[in-house]
């Protein structure tokens, strides 16, 4: 099993991702970089890759919407090339919000769209000629365009033929495709013991059509981690995060966040949650998201307990364990857990 961890940062990125060197050392195998409607992960991913040495680098997630095919691949391609061969593509479709509210972009067809970017990222890494006649056209024909376009390879030639691409998903036809065509999958909210009853049919159906070329689908999913006698308070600080997602992460009717709740068995709960906060009152919802998701999505508690959390990660599929340090010692924490995955 895999170390992983977001960075997570809430003014400058640079500080945080200066102290990626040390959780390197510690035994961290991969960073991964989010950048939803903040920075962009790209440009940190390559002043990671100058910083360190052999953590993996991950974008979690670039969206299939703001970047076409070839502009993904480039950045692909170029990531790897600095890094050393250390760069993972995390895509995904985002949501609504951001892709209209923020890229000005329709939010259409994200299934279709995320398989066809893998397709093209997959052919462009081989330096083959980009060519789709599905959502995306290239090359562009000529009635939609000049009619001087011609399929193209990519330039320089890729540090490697293959770089692992990873979904974020959430809904049962989106998992399906990702366990079909993905090297990765990066749930969210992740709640080990309801996994399979969630995702489980999906997964399978995936994975029955999946090439043998890819092997084995990998996982990243975790949370918050904390090892002592007496932090189990420690977990209230992950509710602001659980009920942004669940109660502001969407509007009411088309919140993936809110769904996964409901799925879980949260319902009254998630119905709840949205309202408040979307009614302005977040204490109030934050103080509705179960106990029971909290404890079993992050690894807080004695060491006992938290060597217990990750065998449950384990069991549920996932081999790369993502964690959130909440210590003085991060790279202490990373350390100690090392050992146990080890």
């Amino acid at each position: 099993m895999k170390l992983s961890m977001p960075l997570v940062y809430a003014g400058n990125p640079r500080e945080s991702a200066d102290q990626v060197v040390a959780l390197e050392k510690a035994g961290l195998d991969t960073i991964w970089v989010a950048e939803p409607y903040g920075f962009d992960a790209p440009t940190l991913m390559g002043y990671l890759a100058a910083k360190t040495e052999t953590v993996e680098i991950g974008a979690g997630i670039l969206n299939v919407y703001s970047r076409t095919p070839g502009a993904l691949l480039q950045t692909a391609a170029g990531l790897d090339n600095v890094s050393g061969g250390r760069a993972v593509i995390g895509l995904g479709a985002s949501g609504p919000q951001v892709i209209e509210g923020f890229h000005g972009l329709p939010y259409d067809k994200p299934l279709g769209r995320t398989r066809e970017v893998i397709e093209i990222i997959r052919m462009g890494l081989r330096r083959e000629p980009l060519v789709s006649d599905g959502i995306f056209k290239l090359p562009l024909p000529a009635d939609q365009g000049l009619g001087l376009g011609k399929p193209l390879k990519l330039l320089n030639k890729p540090e490697r033929p293959v770089v692992p691409l990873w979904v974020a998903a959430l809904g049962d036809k989106n998992v399906t495709m990702t366990a079909e065509v993905a090297d990765g999958w990066l749930p969210f909210l992740f709640h080990p013991e309801k996994a399979k009853d969630v995702w489980g049919d999906a997964l399978a159906a995936g994975t029955a059509k999946r090439s043998a070329d890819l092997g084995p689908l990998e996982i990243s999913a975790g949370g918050m981690v904390a090892i002592g006698e007496d932090v189990k308070g420690m977990l209230d600080f992950m509710r602001p995060m659980y009920a942004l997602y669940v109660g502001g992460m969407g509007a009411r009717g088309k919140n993936f966040y809110n769904e996964l709740a409901c799925q879980y068995g949260y319902e009254k709960e998630a119905k709840q949650i949205q309202d408040l906060y979307l009614d302005g009152n977040k204490r109030d919802a934050e103080a509705l998201v179960p106990l029971e998701w909290l404890e079993a999505g992050n690894l807080v508690g004695p060491a006992s307990y938290v060597q217990e959390r990750i065998a449950a990660f384990r069991e549920a599929g996932v081999t790369n364990l993502s964690l959130v340090p909440a210590s003085d010692d991060p790279a202490g924490t990373i350390a100690q857990v090392k050992e146990w995955v080890s």
